[in-house]
């Protein structure tokens, strides 16, 4: 694996990361303390200079708009973006609609495409993505009780679903339900698009975490379908195809949480130093003189690199051998770089002492919202047992244990 970084894309980085400290950490207080709406007519004028800046969706096609990046690059992106809450979405590659973007792109009808995807890549719409749901477990995603069926050329769709992420203000869900009840199990459920200002479509609350239910893009919805009406030419993709689809979704998304973990973490890092060299605890002594806080600097280094470096030759391996035979790799970032990030980040919180728990930095928004990354997208213990099972397999039969 090559780790240059090519001259263009050093250039792209340090234009992103200049903007990232002048443009939007300054408004961190504001992402903290103000609703989204008040938040939000900020941003746009801040999406404009980004559009102008030619640095508007890195991940995407440049034929719909996009940068038009490779994997590995835009990994690099994600990192620099995520050092502030408002990165990924002030340059138009937010989850969850960077996912919908890309299968609304490879499974769109030409109809869905210019109803749906064209006002979304430009940052005119949000979305959101409507799988889990509170009485199935999400360790098993193919468990699920909502149900689309079939009435004339609709689907009546009927169910319950949480931590659909963004839900509040955006315009549709695509949504995961079982329409094909007597098919293998992994061929039970699709996706269809529900415009959410469709009767039956009922967002409840958007769920409080840790104390902060959030409002507009930044929060996560729990949706009553009822007799939920939408048209069967509102299916993405083939019937029963949804955790196919699904599967090709969350294997590259899995790069973009990690790398946007590594990004926090490094801002996290940041911040653990400067404290340590401004926080005086006697005349003359600060923080920084303290073996401990040393200790913890030099880990969390340390394991930020690792998990970088996993990261990028995850990337790169999805990129030169497929999906399919990074699987391992993917399972082992997801995990192993989750740890990472929470114990820096609590690190952080522990240098910083009383003023590391309150909402006066953005440490305690990094806290908050990302103690979850150890459980979205497969929970670490899932992670592990997967990756256990495949080793142990290859092992034995290099071996010829079984």
């Amino acid at each position: 694996m090559d780790f240059a970084i090519s001259e263009e894309m050093q250039t792209i980085l340090e234009l992103i990361n200049e903007f990232v400290e002048k443009e939007l950490m300054p408004l961190e207080q504001d992402f903290i303390h103000r609703p989204w709406e008040e938040l939000e007519p900020v941003l746009k004028q801040k999406r404009e200079m980004v559009k102008q800046m030619e640095l508007w969706a890195p991940l995407h096609p440049k034929e719909y708009g996009g940068m038009g990046l490779g994997l590995l690059d835009y990994g690099l992106v994600c990192e620099a973006l995520a050092r502030t809450p408002t990165g990924v979405y002030t340059f138009g590659c937010q989850a969850p609609d960077a996912g919908n973007i890309e299968i609304l792109i490879k499974y769109g009808t030409p109809e869905q495409k210019e109803r749906f995807l064209a006002p979304l890549i430009v940052g005119q719409t949000r979305s959101c993505f409507s799988m889990t749901e509170p009485d199935q477990p999400g360790s098993n995603p193919v468990l699920m009780d909502t149900t689309a069926v079939k009435d004339g050329d609709d689907y009546v769709i009927n169910g319950h679903k949480w931590f659909t992420s963004a839900a509040d203000g955006s315009s549709f869900a695509i949504v995961m339900a079982v329409t094909n009840p007597e098919a293998a199990s992994h061929l039970q459920a699709s996706m269809i698009i529900v415009p959410t200002d469709t009767p039956g479509f009922n967002l409840v609350r958007n769920i409080p975490v840790m104390g902060h239910a959030g409002t507009g893009w930044h929060s996560h919805g729990e949706i009553l379908y009822q007799n939920c009406r939408v048209p069967q030419a509102n299916l993405l993709g083939p019937e029963g195809h949804g955790f196919v689809i699904a599967q090709e979704r969350l294997g590259p998304g899995r790069i973009h949480h990690c790398m946007r973990w590594i990004g926090e973490s490094k801002r996290a890092l940041d911040m653990m130093c400067e404290r340590a060299l401004t926080r005086q605890i006697a005349p003359g002594k600060t923080l920084a003189d303290q073996q401990i806080i040393r200790a913890w600097i030099a880990e969390s280094a340390a394991e930020m690199r690792a998990a970088r470096l996993m990261v990028l030759n995850c990337a790169w391996r999805i990129e030169t051998e497929g999906q399919k035979e990074a699987r391992q790799d993917i399972s082992l970032i997801k995990f192993y770089t989750a740890g990472v990030m929470q114990r820096i980040i609590d690190r952080a919180v522990q240098v910083h002492g009383g003023l590391g728990v309150t909402d006066d930095t953005v440490l305690s928004t990094f806290y908050r919202s990302e103690r979850s990354a150890r459980i979205y997208d497969g929970v670490d213990e899932v992670h592990k047992i997967s990756v256990s099972r495949r080793i142990l397999k290859e092992y034995a039969a290099e071996h010829r244990l079984a």
